[in-house]
């Protein structure tokens, strides 16, 4: 971390939690290129020949290990596109931890593209923390487009938590899954958009074997002018289950779509979808204002409340 200066290490505590260099496996990109890198017994990365990324190569039976795979860009110009393979050996259970920050004070955008498959084994658990970044006051965009591919074995657990809170002038995220039978996932999106901003976000998981079982929940605050459109689709292949849940909170002159879909090919998949977008509560933010605070203050604890 002592090669890293102020700016580089607040981008990594706010996309990794990471006040200093990880105990376990780690590989920090930063600015297009990879940084520092360090495989362990159980988990190895191993750099890919044939284009920039990793192979993180997780070991079957591995237990309570982690880890951290972030990105930060603090130039302007940059236009960085990197795929990293996931391979969890079976039985296996492991926290990763990825995220992309941009510090970009200057007048060109700067574009993180990150393109991550998951190959989980059957048995094995992941939870999977991604966490979006942005700031800087140059007129240079910050740009993000994540794809993620994800293939589970029977029996696997896969639980992903998105979030994007901050600074991130443009973002379109596509998700994609299969299931194996009695293959698990939950997917948590928390997203605000403020300004200009537009955040884009299709999600599609094929249940394919008997007993699948997904949920996705998206949670999302939309302030000014920003625009927000999410697309998420279950379909259901097999006697499964799904469940998708879309929650916003609309402010100012924002634009918010939510397009929850639902297919069943099997007589025995059962996939339900809500929807639900809507101003703040006038009821709390007034309950809130006898507690002393000011309106701003009373919208902040709400939405703050409201994206956990």
């Amino acid at each position: 971390m002592s090669e890293l200066n102020s700016i580089e290490r607040t981008m990594l505590e706010a996309v990794a939690d990471l006040h200093e260099i990880p105990e376990g496996a780690y590989n920090i990109r930063k600015n297009g290129e990879g940084f520092s890198r360090r495989s362990t017994e159980d988990i190895e990365i191993i750099p890919k020949t044939d284009k920039p990324g990793i192979d993180i190569i997780i070991k079957p039976g591995v237990k309570n290990k982690s880890v951290h795979i972030p990105v930060i860009i603090t130039e302007a110009g940059i236009d960085d596109c990197v795929y990293n393979d996931f391979h969890i050996g079976e039985d296996a259970d492991v926290l990763i931890v990825a995220g992309c920050g941009i510090h970009n004070c200057g007048d060109q955008d700067s574009t993180h593209n990150g393109i991550h498959t998951f190959h989980i084994g059957k048995g094995a658990r992941i939870r999977y923390v991604e966490k979006h970044y942005g700031e800087g006051d140059g007129a240079g965009a910050r740009i993000l487009n994540p794809v993620t591919e994800i293939y589970q074995d029977e029996n696997s657990v896969c639980e992903m938590e998105m979030v994007q809170i901050k600074g991130v002038d443009s973002t379109v995220r596509t998700t994609t899954a299969h299931l194996a039978a009695n293959a698990k996932m939950q997917i948590i999106e928390r997203l605000m958009t403020h300004g200009q901003q537009l955040a884009k976000s299709d999600m599609r998981a094929e249940l394919d074997g008997e007993g699948a079982s997904m949920q996705i929940i998206s949670r999302s605050v939309a302030r000014d002018d920003s625009v927000q459109v999410f697309h998420p689709i279950a379909v259901g292949n097999a006697a499964c289950h799904a469940h998708i849940q879309c929650d916003s909170i609309i402010m100012d002159k924002a634009k918010i779509s939510s397009i929850p879909e639902i297919v069943a090919t099997h007589a025995d998949a059962e996939i339900i979808h809500e929807a639900a977008i809507g101003r703040i509560n006038n009821d709390q933010l007034i309950k809130l204002q006898t507690f002393g605070m000011t309106e701003l203050e009373a919208e902040s604890v709400i939405i703050e409340g409201f994206l956990k």
